[in-house]
């Protein structure tokens, strides 16, 4: 059973839920005052715990921590709202152990509470500034302008502000969230701090997962407060769950520890349709991502002209010559005698296929297996009509689409530029489908409307290739899933979440340029020695 700190990990809010959540919080008993004092003692001992920046270590801060006591100068951003008064108490804690710290407040009124902090700071002696032209020199700055749940665009005189603040070669550390960001989609309001550091209160915000925020946010970091576990469900249970997947939950939906009594059988037989004379690497990348999954067995069908090349890459599979189109696509599956396409538990269609296989595309489509379309399979299916064509289906279907396959295959749906969690949502619903949008983070939908967001990845990973191995590594799994009592779309997050630690392990070693598709494949296993199997 997972514990209350694992579960907590994987929640994701909105605005509007975590203002019921602390709402709950508050009718129960617990005093406003408390809690940010809590909140904000918190913040105040992570600031000085955190590592310096690079940019400090060149002569910002001469300290093997954020700050150094005595010397180091911190500026602190306050708003006219709790999160100011958040801001205000991590001023005065900081001021009480020796850092030299100023205020910057351009507002002239504030919630009770905040005022309240306001006037002590004062009372202590901490200097107290409205415009930026008054600002002092800082090693560090600290965004309590604004929480969750803004929603109107910020205007001037603040947003100059805001925009200047972001040109001053300081580290800047946001409460909950950078102000100006909106709480739900990530949306600029105008203008936003661009955060080294963000310390997100209690819950994850759904902010923090799409795509556009990431270079506001920075460093994100949850800052857990204690919320009982029992106000999260109670609000959240009516709702689709939208989760964060963790290495926890990760590696105890892997097929380990394998019973002791086994065979190659019993392990999944996944068919891949993959590759063409023109894309032989695409057949080559699925291929191995398969392998790396441990799949019992793995048959490839690809063009005959490819065949003695895949079996020099992968000699343990069986790889399937089939009849082929003059431009070198597959022309028809010619499967072994006595074998169908029933004969496998999973089918993962589309890397270098090319759009001349239409046929093969169309065909799986009607079979009742677990499919997997990726690639060219997408394309094919975008020009038959996903959404019509996937209802006939009868058995789960899983899309990996990019945003340009994405809108192509859903024209209709929202924009995933804008709203990622929305528009994959809107994607699995209306197509039965289960649906993988990648990114930078990448957001996995039911149609039920539960997400799944792998909330780490890494820039090595956008080079051509590496989706292939992400469907031979998902096809793989959900191989081996399927006579187990697993989700698609937990099996889906895991693959993609062990797809992007595979990238993050390798930038680590050989850094974000050296991370090409066929390296990827040779840290897939690495990851797992890395970690404790539950």
């Amino acid at each position: 059973m997972q514990n209350r700190q694992e579960k907590i990990s994987q929640v994701i809010v909105t605005a509007g839920q975590m203002r019921d959540i602390e709402d709950r919080i508050f009718a129960a008993g617990m005093p406003v005052v408390a809690l940010m004092e809590k909140v904000a003692g918190l913040i105040a001992r992570r600031i000085q715990e955190i590592p310096p920046t690079p940019l400090q270590k060149q002569g910002y801060v001469a300290s093997n921590t954020l700050l150094k006591k005595g010397g180091s100068r911190v500026g602190i951003l306050v708003g006219p709202g709790h999160n100011g008064g958040d801001a205000l108490v991590v001023a005065r804690e900081l001021h009480f152990r020796g850092y030299e710290v100023w205020i910057y407040s351009p507002f002239s009124k504030f919630k009770e509470l905040t005022s309240q902090h306001l006037q002590y700071a004062q009372s202590l002696g901490i200097p107290i500034y409205q415009t930026i032209e008054q600002l002092p020199d800082s090693d560090l700055l600290i965004d309590g302008l604004f929480g969750f749940g803004l929603e109107r665009n910020l205007t001037d005189p603040i947003a100059s502000a805001i925009n200047q603040l972001n040109e001053l070669s300081v580290p800047i550390y946001s409460i909950d969230l950078p102000s100006g960001l909106h709480t739900d989609t990530g949306v600029v309001l105008g203008t936003a701090i661009r955060a080294t550091h963000t310390f997100c209160l209690g819950l994850w915000k759904l902010a923090f997962f799409q795509d556009r925020a990431l270079e506001y946010v920075g460093k994100a970091e949850l800052i857990d407060f204690d919320i009982p576990l029992a106000d999260v469900e109670a609000v959240l249970k009516d709702a689709p769950s939208i989760k964060r997947i963790t290495p926890a939950t990760a590696l105890a939906t892997l097929p380990l520890p394998r019973p002791s009594v086994t065979h190659k059988y019993k392990e999944g037989h996944l068919l891949l349709i993959c590759g063409s004379r023109r894309y032989a690497g695409g057949a080559i990348l699925t291929g191995l991502g398969a392998r790396a999954s441990g799949v019992g067995m793995l048959s490839i069908a690809v063009p005959e002209s490819l065949k003695s090349l895949l079996v020099s890459h992968l000699p343990e599979a069986l790889i399937i010559g089939c009849p082929e189109t003059e431009s070198g696509a597959i022309a028809q599956l010619q499967l072994p005698e006595k074998t169908d396409l029933t004969s496998f538990n999973a089918i993962a269609c589309g890397p270098g296929l090319t759009r001349d296989a239409a046929p093969i595309v169309q065909e799986v489509i009607e079979s009742e297996r677990p499919l997997i379309l990726d690639a060219d399979g997408l394309n094919i299916l975008a020009q038959m009509g996903a959404i019509a064509t996937l209802k006939k289906r009868l058995a789960i279907t899983v899309l990996t689409p990019h945003t340009g396959e994405f809108q192509r295959l859903f024209p209709d749906v929202a924009d995933a530029k804008h709203d990622t969690v929305k528009a994959v949502q809107e994607a699995a619903a209306q197509s039965g489908a289960v649906v993988l949008l990648k990114g930078a983070r990448t957001a996995i939908a039911n149609p039920q409307g539960g997400i799944w967001m792998i909330t780490e990845s890494t820039p090595a990973l956008a080079r051509g290739g590496s989706g292939d191995v992400l469907t031979g590594l998902l096809g793989g799994l959900l191989a081996q899933a399927a006579t187990k009592q697993i989700s698609v779309e937990d099996i889906v997050a895991t693959a993609a979440w062990w797809h992007s630690q595979a990238g993050i392990l390798a930038a680590q070693e050989r850094t974000e340029l050296g991370v090409d598709a066929f390296t990827l494949t040779q840290y897939l296993l690495k990851v797992l020695s890395l970690v404790t199997i539950p």
